[in-house]
């Protein structure tokens, strides 16, 4: 049973350690079945500490990647990747920053121009002026568009282009509100309140008739700021998802590393009356 035991143990004292150690014998049965066991006992606590070592969480690297693109990637040592993410990052944050900056100077450069060269009482007055012209059922005198102070009655003004109909399709917003800004520059009927149409009230103007330059210029401008708060919108998505495809891909890519085979040599201790004897045990797992 012994010499067994003695052969069995020398068999994986050799698989484990194969050309890496010299394992010196003193050819006694009896120590050098002690001497294996202890090897083998050794090797099989070194072997299943790297093991365990190796074993990965798959939430904790998603959550390290969902807060910083590419910790993640770092936990699982793959550093290209976590500095591919980074880099996205990083780019993203600087288009996002860059152009929102555009935006709001080039929205402040168009609010200006237009405080500058549109009037909401040179558009009220031709509006006035023209109303039973641009529908007969309407009278002007119904109206009071103009306060005694010579302001613009906002509500009155309102209540007049709405009834007007026509292609005074839009009521004039207040004033300094977002909507204010993109109406002037956007339909028709507010062509008239640009200063390069000039300030007679009896100046024709119809539907489709061709815009000023200001208003046209005026427009372009501010598309353009639209167009780098688009910019800054999409690099906002890019971060976002940056963030949204590292945590998966990093929980992913640990999960994948765990789908390893583990393998692990123990040693069993069996109580046979007043003996010990050890058995070597091979164990295999498969983690899916």
């Amino acid at each position: 049973m012994k010499t067994n035991v003695f052969i069995l143990t020398l068999f994986f004292v050799s698989i484990i350690y194969g050309q890496e150690e010299n394992v010196i014998l003193s050819h006694s049965m009896n120590l050098d079945n002690q001497i294996s066991k202890n090897l083998i006992k050794n090797n099989v606590e070194d072997k299943n500490e790297a093991v365990n070592k190796k074993l990965r969480s798959p939430f904790l690297a998603g959550v390290l990647s969902f807060a910083v693109p590419g910790a993640g990637a770092i936990y699982n040592n793959q550093y290209l990747k976590a500095a591919i993410y980074l880099g996205i990052e990083a780019v993203a944050i600087a288009v996002g920053v860059t152009y929102d900056k555009k935006g709001d100077d080039q929205t402040e450069f168009f609010q200006n121009y237009a405080n500058q060269h549109w009037s909401v009482e040179r558009y009220a007055r031709w509006t006035l002026a023209n109303a039973d012209k641009i529908n007969p059922l309407v009278n002007p005198s119904d109206y009071k568009v103009f306060d005694d102070n010579g302001k613009v009655n906002w509500s009155e003004l309102n209540r007049l282009e709405g009834d007007l109909g026509g292609y005074y399709s839009h009521r004039l917003a207040p004033y300094g509100d977002q909507q204010y800004y993109e109406m002037i520059g956007k339909y028709s009927q507010f062509n008239v309140g640009w200063e390069e149409f000039g300030d007679d009230p009896n100046k024709p103007f119809r539907y489709g008739d061709p815009l000023t330059n200001q208003f046209e210029y005026y427009s372009e401008q501010r598309g353009l700021a639209n167009t780098y708060y688009d910019y800054a919108k999409w690099a906002v998505i890019s971060i976002i998802s940056n963030h949204i495809i590292s945590a998966f891909e990093s929980a992913w890519a640990t999960k994948q590393y765990n789908k390893t085979v583990q393998m692990n040599v123990s040693v069993e201790k069996v109580n046979f009356g007043y003996f010990v004897e050890y058995f070597p045990k091979f164990n295999v797992k498969i983690q899916f």
